[in-house]
């Protein structure tokens, strides 16, 4: 048995990209729910996979003149929750931006002290262009905010996990995950370009679903469901988020055995004898 290298030459030179994923839950009817996107299936990163909004950090998410719009959480102290020296405000601000690019839905504060409502028409029509010049590149997501005088809702979002992609892949992401309630009174609608479908899911029935085979999911997004699966509220899961005093991060390696490729976590017993392997 073996460790896989996906084709790649030199699995350790593959550059390693920070990203932030942002888990929005809710109470549905039947327990809780979880917004989920599906990606393009043309996509060449698990094109076709139900995942959740988020992406790379960007350059202007870490500008210095965003921790001025982002509230309740300056840079030191998100880069402390990350274990970082600076910079951790960016991930807050990638996912933020992340879940208004892929989703329309804006994580932000308006003037009166409450989440940004698009019930009104002509707020909704408005909103929607800032979000496409967001998604453009042509506007960052700190013009937007001081143009509408909105604060990012930095400290309603929660730091959950961190997951690295195993080595030998061909493009390999250190993201950290989030947990925050969704805004109220916006609703999602998907990017119909990098997203092509959006549901509110119950944890469960996403993992039974594909169990069956009818609904891509990729290792990290299984494991981040089964975590929410063993919760009975939205306000439980947030709650439980916000007490989380150290996340470990958590980078599998893929084996290739007698069985075919499987997914080793650093929790396995074989885990350690197969890390510092490689296929030349």
């Amino acid at each position: 048995m073996v460790t896989a290298n996906f084709g790649v030459d030199d699995p350790d030179a593959v550059p390693l990209r920070d990203a932030a994923t942002v888990m929005l839950v809710r109470n549905g009817a039947d327990g809780v729910e979880v917004f989920m996107l599906r990606r393009n299936l043309n996509s060449d990163f698990v094109g076709g996979a139900y995942v959740f909004p988020g992406g790379a950090v960007d350059p202007d998410d870490s500008a210095p003149e965003v921790e001025a719009v982002c509230q309740g959480r300056t840079d030191a102290d998100a880069s402390a929750a990350l274990d970082l020296a600076t910079g951790g405000l960016a991930f807050w601000v990638a996912a933020i931006r992340e879940s208004f690019e892929e989703a329309g839905l804006l994580l932000a504060i308006d003037e009166a002290g409450d989440l940004v409502s698009f019930e009104d028409e002509a707020v909704a029509e408005r909103f929607l262009g800032h979000r496409r010049a967001v998604d453009n590149s042509e506007r960052s997501l700190l013009a937007v905010a001081l143009e509408e005088h909105l604060l990012l809702a930095a400290d309603r979002i929660h730091y959950f996990s961190r997951w690295i992609t195993p080595l030998g892949a061909p493009r390999r992401y250190d993201t950290r995950f989030f947990i925050a309630h969704p805004p109220e009174f916006q609703v999602p609608v998907h990017d119909d370009r990098e997203v092509i479908a959006n549901l509110w899911i119950r944890p469960v029935d996403a993992l039974a679903r594909h169990e069956a085979g009818e609904f891509q999911l990729i290792f990290p997004t299984v494991r981040s469901l089964e975590a929410l699966a063993t919760f009975d509220t939205a306000e439980q899961i947030v709650a439980h988020a916000a007490s989380i005093g150290e996340v470990h991060p958590v980078q599998p390696t893929i084996v290739d055995g007698d069985h075919g490729m499987r997914i080793v976590l650093p929790t396995d017993e074989v885990y350690d004898a197969f890390t510092s392997k490689r296929i030349s």
